[in-house]
């Protein structure tokens, strides 16, 4: 079940990347080629999309420097605590992607999770309910989301994992006051 409804959400994104006029797209494993090639295929019979114009889209500069809105949520910053744990102990491993919460995750992923973070941590920002968004919170949610990881996949699996060492490291980066430049750079420390 948990397959088949990963796999209809990676065939509706590929469906939607193809109908918005890209020309390719990204899978983490080759056995999702199938199903890009088919949403790319039934759009585009020729090479590329470059007669596809987007007239709907109009982009400017200050589009791209623009702050995001939107809610920061206790449940969103778990989950990027979740996530980026889980990605760096895979990665750790020598896995470049990992099947976390019906999804393909990937390096990017867990970047962005890590820049999140660290952004709302030494920029101050507030929770949709008010809390400050502070080292103290991630430290403490950190804890609780390691217990999280810990239900879900066995002790077994977690003693045998480098989960604490992953956590350690995703928990420096974000703490630490300069910004890294990639999540994976200080964790080819780590490599066997």
């Amino acid at each position: 079940m948990a397959n088949k409804k990963a796999l209809s959400i990676v065939q509706d994104d590929k469906k939607r990347e193809a109908q918005a006029g890209h020309d390719g797209t990204w899978i983490a494993h080759p056995g999702l080629a199938p199903i890009a090639l088919d949403a790319f295929n039934k759009v585009m019979p020729g090479a590329n999309q470059l007669h596809y114009l987007r007239e709907d889209v109009n982009v400017i500069a200050n589009d791209l420097l623009r702050v995001p809105t939107g809610d920061i949520t206790e449940s969103g910053i778990r989950l990027n605590i979740r996530v980026g744990i889980q990605y760096v102990e895979a990665w750790l491993l020598g896995n470049g992607c990992v099947p976390l919460y019906h999804l393909m995750e990937d390096a990017a992923t867990a970047e962005i999770s890590r820049a999140q973070l660290w952004q709302w941590i030494h920029h101050k920002a507030k929770l949709s309910d008010g809390r400050l968004v502070n080292v103290n919170l991630f430290t403490k949610w950190m804890e609780e989301e390691l217990d999280v990881i810990l239900s879900e996949i066995g002790k077994k699996r977690f003693s045998n994992g480098k989960f604490l060492k992953a956590s350690s490291l995703f928990s420096e980066m974000i703490i630490k006051d300069e910004f890294d430049e990639f999540l994976t750079l200080p964790a080819y420390n780590y490599l066997n």
